[in-house]
Formats: structure tokens, sequence, C-alpha cells
């Protein structure tokens, strides 16, 4: 199963646009804590949409996640990594909450 040479590489148009966009999104976060735009509720769920944003644009711009002959498997292995990813931080949260009641 020989692959071309470009296949599991980006163009430089590629990584370019990745990273400006990944530039932006940053940016974006960063002055919408800082100048406090918004309420306090209305700023964790732009955070919240930007990091998606971002996570999006590296997926495809530096993963190439989109561009195999079948992605179903690796959106396969990603979404039971997503799905790991949540049960340790869901449980980490779990635990903090429990020893933060139980402390004096």
């Amino acid at each position: 199963m020989d692959l071309p040479k470009d296949a599991l590489h980006g163009t430089f148009t590629d990584y370019l646009v990745g990273f400006i966009l990944s530039l932006l999104l940053t940016l974006a976060a960063y002055f919408t804590t800082t100048e406090h735009l918004f309420s306090k509720k209305m700023v964790f769920l732009t955070i919240i949409g930007l990091a998606l944003a971002q996570a999006i644009v590296q997926f495809i711009c530096f993963f190439h996640l989109s561009k195999e002959s079948k992605p179903r498997w690796n959106l396969l292995i990603f979404l039971s990594m997503i799905f790991v990813i949540a049960i340790i931080i869901g449980g980490s949260l779990w635990i903090m909450y429990n020893l933060d009641d139980r402390t004096m």
C-alpha cells in the first residue's frame, strides 16, 4: 500500500491559512477576556465557541483529518478519544467537587 509522497502532508497554503486562523481565534479569545466586552456568562460561552472553532481549524489544517481516502476510521478513533477525554475531565471535576464538599 504505497501512498503518494504528498498524501500525508499539507501544502504551504494549508499551513499558512491554519496558522493565521489559529492566531486570529487566539487573539479574539484574548481580547474578549481582557477588554471585558461581555458579561461573565457570555465571555465563558464565547471562549468555549472560539476554542471549538480553533480545534476544528487545527484538525482540518494541521492534522489533515478530512483529506484521507477513508476518513471513517480516523473519525471513529477521534470520537472515541473525545469520549475518553470527556470521562477523564468529568471524573476529575466530580472528584474535585466531592473533595471540596468534604473539606472544612
